[in-house]
């Protein structure tokens, strides 16, 4: 169905969106929705755009700011898409212009619109008002000499080609910036438009940065290559409680002193005693794992020190251990704790004279092996209540490794985030927008019980949940976890106003509102809302349909049943 719009037919109630805006200016914080957001001169911008010419050209700066808005537009999309799920297709995508008035970015009239998902049509004219690429042209750079509203193109086409689910594009066929009476734009599938790949060039990446990148990445990778040949590689880190980590892991690594590392469950202890072999004049041999706390106790001797044939019902053929199969290399026993006491004393005579003697065997086996432990629980108190040896801890405390917990390594956590969405978008063949920025600041100040092992999983959870080319908000990460921003919010006319649970009702009281008008308001807006949904509009009011009915006509006797439809 083709619609001209007019303004009286457009959504004009922007209160769930402007809703969407807090202040926070304890912390120094704007949000929309779980995006962070600026605000900032319009000269400032400006300067920035002259600079950006001046540096790159004409070309690839419209490139660039093509792009910057086409990323805004997908952001701005879901978050239509979340708050007007029950509204008709154009009600929705009304929520594009409307966030582009709301920014500040300019005004939108839309002359016709005719859309439809499901048929893959999408045909779209408008007008655009007081747009600030043109105040920024005008005062900065003058008259160009094609359309300047770079950003906001780029927005319209990224907007429109996440609410279609296919690739929209827009043009910009008058503007004011060179010199037309008027901005009016078109927006069209790219099929509609035919040969479009000139202009869709704009929306790769400029090949001088890809260039650049490249050659970035190759260094990136020589440089890693040679840290796992120098055995350098510790993982992911950057802060300071992480450099020392590698510092002291470098100092251990030079010998084939017994390492400790102690730390919380899920810290990555594994990781950090491969880095120790990597580092190691063993890096070419063998690195074997043991978690000690998954073996049965009656097995533990034979899976780590070997099995003769007949050693045992069932032991019909001899095999080697871990000590064996390690035997030149590092060998890594994690929750060491668990170890029974017949293993414990095994294990010291490993460490004492080198050798052991497989179970049901007699024949002593000389083994090489650089032996790298680790707990989550405290040895010293394990050796006073008799769980441990003595004279073992003592031959494995020899060069203990502390490793802080993720709570303390917050600089870490973006460069963790990064590597774990790398592996999962591969894993699960999606390619989702990252975090949202709550989400990111939710990460940042949420605790991590659990360490490493527990932001991974999280991560999994939220991409499995997250659509491609959607963000992953605060909810993925942590079911039921509030999400609601103290600060001030934007009021209908635009002043801000302290957000409260009891402001609204304030607001209504100080305008002197009636409860009837007040009950006739919000059923309007609830069936607006909903496209004349009763059934809908019942259920964003926490009433069932014939109450919603009954009150509907009651406040309106005129409507029957039948003319109240659905």
């Amino acid at each position: 169905m083709s619609l001209t719009y007019k303004p009286k037919m457009q959504h004009e109630d922007m209160q769930d969106l402007s809703s969407q805006i807090r202040f926070v200016a304890a912390e120094g914080k704007i949000w929309l929705g779980e995006q962070r957001m600026l605000v900032m001169q319009l000269s400032t911008l400006a300067s920035f755009r002259r600079e950006i010419i001046s540096l790159i050209g004409v070309e690839r700066a419209k490139g660039f700011f093509l792009r910057l808005g086409y990323q805004s537009g997908l952001m701005d999309a879901e978050l239509a898409r979340k708050l007007r799920p029950a509204m008709r297709e154009e009600e929705v995508f009304l929520a594009g212009p409307q966030l582009y008035a709301l920014k500040g970015m300019v005004k939108v009239r839309l002359l016709t619109m005719d859309i439809a998902i499901r048929d893959g049509r999408f045909n779209v004219e408008a007008e655009w008002i007081d747009s600030f690429e043109v105040d920024i042209c005008r005062t900065e750079l003058g008259l160009m000499n094609e359309p300047v509203c770079w950003t906001v193109l780029g927005y319209a086409s990224g907007y429109g080609s996440a609410f279609m689910g296919r690739r929209i594009i827009f043009q910009e066929t008058s503007c004011r910036g060179c010199g037309d009476d008027k901005c009016l734009i078109v927006g069209k599938t790219a099929e509609e438009w035919g040969d479009v790949s000139s202009f869709e060039a704009y929306f790769k990446s400029d090949p001088i940065v890809d260039e650049r990148y490249e050659l970035q990445t190759q260094v990136a990778n020589l440089r890693n290559r040679l840290k796992q040949y120098d055995g350098q590689y510790y993982g992911i880190g950057h802060s300071p409680a992480y450099k020392r980590i590698c510092e002291t892991i470098d100092k251990a690594a030079r010998g084939r002193v017994s390492v400790l590392l102690l730390g919380e469950t899920g810290v990555g202890k594994e990781v950090i005693a491969r880095s120790v072999h990597l580092r190691s004049e063993r890096a070419e041999q063998p690195f074997v794992a043991v978690n000690c706390a998954a073996i049965p106790p009656d097995l533990i001797e034979s899976e780590l020190f070997g099995v003769d044939k007949g050693a045992y019902t069932g032991a019909v053929n001899a095999r080697a251990g871990r000590f064996e199969r390690a035997n030149g290399g590092t060998i890594f026993l994690d929750e060491v704790i668990e170890l029974t006491p017949r293993a414990q004393a095994t294990l010291l005579r490993v460490l004492q004279e080198g050798e052991l003697e497989r179970v049901g065997g007699d024949r002593t086996r000389k083994v090489d092996v650089r032996l790298i432990t680790a707990t989550n629980e405290n040895l010293e108190e394990a050796v006073k209540m008799g769980r441990f040896r003595a004279d073992l801890f003592f031959r494995l405390n020899v060069f203990p490794v502390h490793i802080p917990p993720l709570r303390e390594r917050v600089e870490d956590i973006p460069l963790l985030v990064e590597h774990f969405l790398r592996r999962h978008h591969k894993e699960y063949g999606k390619k989702t927008l990252g975090l949202s920025d709550r989400a990111m600041e939710a990460c940042l100040h949420y605790q991590w019980p659990g360490n490493i092992r527990e932001l991974e999983n999280a991560l999994e959870r939220g991409v499995i949940l997250t659509e491609s080319n959607e963000s992953i908000n605060v909810e993925s990460l942590f079911p039921g976890l509030a999400t609601a921003t103290e600060g001030d919010r934007l009021s209908s006319e635009g002043r801000l106003e302290e957000e409260s649970g009891d402001s609204w009702f304030r607001q209504i009281i100080d305008q002197g509102v009636s409860l009837e008008d007040l009950e006739a308001g919000l059923m309007r807006t609830a069936m607006d809302r909903c496209g004349q949904n009763i059934s809908q509009a019942a259920r964003l009011l926490g009433l069932t349909r014939p109450a919603m009915a009954y009150r509907l006509k009651k406040l309106d006797p005129s409507l029957s049943v039948k003319a109240m439809g659905r």
